[in-house]
């Protein structure tokens, strides 16, 4: 008589699951570094937050909330428009708790810090590593304090729900809650990026202009996220042009807005979280900011957003590195480990370099969100689009990398690797495509021509140190300085690319060990750079020490 073990055709042997129950913190020796240079006061909250994200209870609640996407439910059972969205229970984990380690709003709740944005900045790299949906909320939620601060009758009704880290999530007026969210409506159907081209119309209520109440109506083709507690969007008035409009969800007397919710959009990635089409039909809302400056003002919110997907990026990177590190010291081909293969070790090293790269680069520029100094300022300006540009960019392409490390295991879906990928190229497009970012390096370099003086001027003390960057810096500020405005605009991919690199390359000489500097160099000034990972030359390289860097 056959049984189970008489028809057993073989016994499961090196496979291996993806790394859980690890401590993204304290296994991340560039991320600490980073928090001592950068003089973190907060590194025993980093330390209990990165135990509790990296755990295998928090992997699975970020499994569950993005196989379990949101259910729009667009009436009740008697008929009545409800617009109410539905999340799986892992959602609102995560939700949870990065609202109570304060990763929405941490600069704004400790303001006297000296490194507020760079401890902000790794509470938001440490949770993108694992379930990267719910920053989406929380990067709006952040970028719209600054604005709203800048409207004191506002602010004294909503502040402290905006900075509170105790998370509410009932779907009931701002009046009645402990806690707040906000998102954004910018983009409609006939103009895309070119905000300009926008439709929705917003007519006073009574007196016109900052500060009072409008009623809206029109669409916004991406609305993110639905579920927020109130949203920021553009409108044109039909005397002042485009404004800005703080769009709550509920009204104060109970009822809901009408802000209705066409349907949600079927995305690639970022399954977790909800993204919306919808119409107003005369919501209501009040003008912040000044009237005409509607662009300029949900900009000042952009400028933060877009280091959240600088940031979000290197996360990525670095998740997907581990991994990839993780799983080749244990999965055997051949009669060896996989990280033992040299092959291997040259696309494990590039990835390394690169994601170490990203990483000093996000860090340093929160950095430079902490002063208003002429270097810090001139940082913001050029380089958050730059690094938002080439981060997010190559995260798409080095993701792609990283899952075929897996091989076929890489490329199902019940793994994180393949969701990384699938949500790496969010950050490429959300906040201003790829174009749009190096358009507005252009934009502020023109704006300012003082201020890529000030950036090179820099870079050169480091710079002088190596010929290779040293000539890399002259080559660009000539192009910069010499080129008309449609050769600028025509090579603005080239040059943007060329100013990251050489930025990675500076900070790295600056902060990072010289093995891990010298190759960055060698690499990324080799002719072969950017063709396909892996293209090393031997020498140029100290595998074991950027492996074991990476991942000890």
């Amino acid at each position: 008589m056959n049984t189970a073990e008489n028809w057993q055709t073989h016994e499961i042997s090196n496979q291996f699951d993806e790394l859980q129950n690890y401590n993204l913190l304290t296994t991340d020796q560039v991320l600490q570094e980073i928090l001592q240079r950068y003089g973190s006061q907060d590194q025993q909250r980093l330390t209990e937050f990165s135990q509790i994200a990296g755990s295998t209870e928090y992997y699975e609640y970020a499994d569950l909330a993005n196989r379990h996407t949101p259910e729009l439910h667009s009436f009740d059972a008697r008929g009545r428009r409800k617009d109410f969205l539905e999340f799986h229970p892992a959602w609102h984990k995560w939700m949870r708790l990065n609202r109570q380690f304060d990763t929405h709003a941490h600069p704004f709740n400790h303001p006297q810090s000296s490194s507020k944005w760079v401890d902000w900045a790794a509470r938001f790299f440490l949770s993108g590593q694992v379930e990267c949906g719910n920053l989406c909320p929380n990067s709006m939620t952040l970028g719209s304090i600054p604005l709203i601060q800048n409207e004191p009758e506002l602010w004294a009704k909503v502040g402290e729900k905006l900075l509170s880290t105790e998370y509410d999530e009932r779907d009931i007026p701002i009046s009645q809650k402990k806690s707040i969210w906000l998102g954004m409506g910018m983009t409609e159907k006939q103009g895309g990026s070119d905000v300009r081209a926008n439709e929705t119309r917003a007519v006073p209520v009574a007196e016109s202009g900052r500060g009072q109440a409008y009623l809206l109506t029109g669409h916004k083709w991406f609305f993110s996220a639905p579920m927020c507690d109130a949203h920021l969007v553009v409108a044109k008035t039909e005397q002042d042009g485009l404004a800005c409009f703080f769009v709550p969800r509920w009204l104060e007397d109970g009822t809901k807005n009408p802000v209705q919710v066409q349907r949600l959009k079927d995305k690639v990635g970022n399954r977790s979280n909800s993204s919306s089409e919808v119409e107003f039909k005369n919501a209501w809302g009040i003008m912040i900011g000044e009237a005409g400056r509607g662009i300029p003002t949900i900009i000042e919110m952009a400028n933060y957003t877009r280091l959240t997907c600088s940031v979000g990026s290197s996360a990525m990177l670095r998740q997907a590195l581990v991994q990839c590190i993780a799983y080749t010291r244990q999965r055997k081909a051949f009669g060896k480990h996989l990280a033992e293969q040299p092959l291997m070790q040259a696309v494990l090293a590039d990835l390394a370099l690169e994601t170490e790269a990203a990483m000093q680069l996000s860090f340093h520029l929160a950095h430079c969100y902490e002063s208003d100094d002429e270097l810090s300022l001139a940082w913001r300006r050029i380089m958050t689009p730059a690094a938002k540009f080439w981060v997010c960019k190559r995260t798409v392409e080095l993701t792609g990398e990283m899952m075929e490390v897996f091989g076929g295991n890489g490329y199902v879906d019940t793994g994180i690797m393949a969701r990384i990928f699938k949500e790496a190229p969010v950050n490429t497009i959300w906040e201003g495509s790829g174009n749009v970012m190096c358009l507005d390096v252009l934009r502020a370099i023109q704006r300012d021509r003082e201020s890529i003086e000030v950036l090179f001027k820099s870079f050169a003390q480091v710079a002088s140190q190596d010929s290779i960057l040293q000539d890399e810096l002259q080559a660009l500020f000539k192009l910069f300085s010499g080129l008309q405005a449609d050769e600028l605009q025509f090579m603005a991919r080239s040059l943007v690319s060329r100013l990251v690199i050489l930025a990675q390359a500076i900070l790295l000489k600056q902060h990072a060990p010289d093995f891990v500097a010298d190759a960055f160099i060698a690499t990324r000034y080799s002719a072969f750079y950017g063709r396909v990972v892996g293209m090393l030359d031997a020498q140029a390289v100290d595998v074991k020490r950027l492996l074991d860097r990476a991942l000890a």
